[in-house]
């Protein structure tokens, strides 16, 4: 089954996060049909923080890693492109193409100095046209909105009105982070021909619920590489406190 196609199953993908290849080893080896990287887990575990702060050569390199051991396919999150320009851009694309890299996330903000603020619309959604135009056809164009992340005003209406129009350029499927009211949902799956992805957060419904909202992709940002690295800070700092080696050993058995 491609990529594409998983987005139209019966049950929405459910799909595994990574950030370095033992987790890629890790989802194939709980069953995952597919993976996609997380900027902000990548981005952290080589001391940055999230917005691009990375260049596109270390992105790179991890992505090598996890396409040399893992053959699921793989989606990447490439924030704002790694670029300013649409060539640019699509240089990058076709990078990961060729590693047998099958889809990728493309949002509509970008970090400022410091503080995360959404594109002008329609020049996003200019830009997606060209990408779209100059990339391979089988390429999965997952496009993130940020209008309910950055809760602006009327982030409802703002979603449908970027939805529409990035899936007139090309888009082919349409994540949405933090969304989580089911009626919000409901609407973004009845009114916007696209794939809807959603986002871990804690208020989201249930897989079952979000299947039946019409949901057909569910990711988990990064907040699986969060916990774990919450886990490790709990031990680490068990094994200075205790001047044992007993917590690690009790962990193994959990």
């Amino acid at each position: 089954m491609d990529f594409t196609t998983l987005h139209h199953q019966s049950t929405p993908l459910l799909l595994a996060n990574v950030w370095d290849a033992a987790s890629a080893r890790a989802a194939q080896q709980a069953g995952y049909q597919a993976l996609g990287t997380s900027s902000a887990a990548i981005a952290a575990m080589l001391g940055y923080d999230d917005g691009e702060q990375m260049t596109f050569a270390e992105l790179l390199f991890v992505v090598k890693r996890i396409r040399a051991v893992c053959p699921l396919p793989l989606s990447v999150d490439m924030e704002a492109g790694y670029g300013e320009t649409a060539q640019q851009i699509t240089a990058n694309l076709q990078q990961l193409a060729q590693l047998g890299v099958v889809g990728v996330n493309l949002e509509d903000s970008r970090v400022v100095k410091g503080e995360r603020q959404l594109q002008d619309a329609r020049l996003f959604a200019e830009r997606l046209r060209d990408i779209r135009a100059n990339v391979p056809e089988a390429l999965f164009l997952n496009i993130r909105t940020d209008t309910f992340l950055l809760k602006v005003e009327n982030a409802l209406a703002e979603t449908l009105f970027r939805g529409q129009l990035y899936a007139e350029q090309g888009a082919n499927g349409l994540f949405v982070p933090c969304v989580v009211n089911s009626a919000d949902i409901a609407a973004i799956v009845r009114q916007i021909p696209l794939p809807l992805n959603v986002m871990c957060m804690p208020e989201l419904a249930a897989f079952a619920d979000l299947a039946q909202l019409g949901v057909r992709r569910i990711s988990m940002g990064n907040f699986v590489h969060a916990a774990l690295q919450t886990r490790l800070n709990d031990l680490l700092l068990a094994v200075q406190t205790q001047q044992s080696f007993g917590g690690v050993f009790r962990a193994e058995r959990d």
